[in-house]
């Protein structure tokens, strides 16, 4: 079983267009298009998982670079997602969150006048 990573997809792309596409080299198991929460449009690529990993890479071979909708694709074997860091707006940019101070007691203001 091989999961590959189909990039730079027209987001008019339909399940069942992608699958067949995949299915001319080989078995497919599954077809996610992966969609914005908000808007539930698609958001330019999917993951296609196929049976076969020998399949799979015929197929990487086959389509990474091939034009569908106007655009090439670009395929290659799908990497487990990693922790990333937050970003600007973020705690882990090297300052001090919220969460750093929670277990201390706070300190006593002086009145300002």
């Amino acid at each position: 079983m091989k999961n590959l990573f189909v990039g730079n997809l027209p987001h008019s792309t339909t399940e069942a267009e992608l699958r067949g596409l995949f299915e001319a080299h080989g078995a497919v198991e599954r077809v996610s298009i992966v969609t914005d929460r908000e808007t539930g449009r698609a958001r330019g690529f999917a993951f296609v998982e196929m049976k076969d990993a020998g399949e799979a890479d015929k197929a990487t071979a086959a389509l990474n670079g091939k034009e569908l909708g106007g655009r090439a694709l670009k395929i290659n074997e799908a990497r487990p997602k990693t922790e990333r860091s937050a970003g600007p707006r973020g705690q882990r940019s090297g300052g001090f969150g919220r969460d750093d101070y929670r277990d201390h007691a706070r300190q006593p203001r002086e009145p300002r006048w």
